[in-house]
């Protein structure tokens, strides 16, 4: 289960991303997203990165359930000002260049992602990624629905097992849309991300054209939850992947919570540099 907003980390886990379980299906396609976020190495900057935005899920957990009294609440938004005053005078800009040439699963980037899932990968000095070809994975470190450097993100944990990706998030009060339950857009949007991994390992990079949701029940906050997603059907530039939500819990089946069906196009990944220029030529103070 992951870490919901509002709740300690597992203890074991110290800033890693699970890359994969045991599978019966060794000549698999891997995952892009799951085998690139995995093997990302454990820098002292990037751990301090998840360290705080971890610790900044914890407090909008709280913030957005406190019944804190008023002269608490100003006191540590007087907190909170000071600290963002800091970070304002702070150097700012991109710290990743992303994966263009992920996009096409490049044959030294093919080679490491085979290499993270067979726990053989090395890689060179870090934020190097002309020696270290898990730097161009970093994008997904700051992914607003598993990356651990991004304070928004739940965070879902990504898991690749056999010809299906698997996801486990808890939600917390902040993603709440009916009491109680979670908001059917980020519902909507934790299958955009689950699904675009599955996609993933058709050997290409897509990205969404079109994501159908059938709801079936109320899907509950602070639930351990279970989504899957597989690769359905691959024909040219078209990929359609599906997949399910369920309680995870126990080891009986568990009901539909909802479904999914996604069309993904895949892209040039000269027009995925081309997105990368556009933010990064960006004045980030405008």
């Amino acid at each position: 289960m992951s870490d919901a907003p509002g709740s300690e980390p597992p203890s074991d886990r110290g800033g890693e991303v699970p890359t994969g379980e045991s599978t019966d299906h060794p000549t698999l396609p891997v995952s892009i997203r799951i085998h690139g976020l995995g093997g990302l190495r454990s820098t002292p900057r990037r751990l301090e990165m998840r360290r705080l935005a971890a610790a900044t899920r914890r407090l909008i957990e709280h913030l957005v359930s406190t019944t804190a009294t008023t002269d608490d609440l100003a006191d540590a938004a007087d907190t909170l000002e000071a600290l963002a005053d800091g970070f304002e005078s702070l150097p700012r800009g991109s710290t990743y260049s992303g994966f263009a040439e992920a996009a096409n699963a490049g044959p030294r980037l093919r080679e490491h992602l085979e290499e993270v899932a067979a726990g053989s990968a090395t890689g060179g000095p870090a934020g190097d990624p002309e020696d270290d070809p898990s730097e161009f994975f970093a994008m997904f470190d700051h992914s607003p629905f598993i990356g651990l450097a991004n304070p928004l993100s739940p965070p879902i944990e990504l898991r690749q097992s056999g010809d299906r990706v698997v996801g486990r998030v808890t939600f917390g009060s902040a993603y709440e849309g009916p009491p109680g339950c979670v908001h059917g857009g980020y519902v909507a949007a934790v299958f955009d991300e689950v699904l675009g991994a599955a996609q993933s390992m058709s050997g290409t990079q897509g990205m969404t054209a079109h994501l159908g949701i059938d709801y079936r029940r109320p899907t509950p906050l602070h639930r351990p939850l279970r989504v899957e997603g597989w690769l359905e059907e691959h024909e040219g530039r078209k990929i359609w992947a599906k997949g399910a939500i369920r309680f995870d819990e126990g080891d009986a089946e568990q009901p539909v919570l909802a479904e999914a069906t996604a069309l993904f196009i895949a892209f040039d990944p000269g027009q995925f540099k081309e997105l990368l220029d556009a933010r990064d030529g960006q004045d980030p103070q405008a």
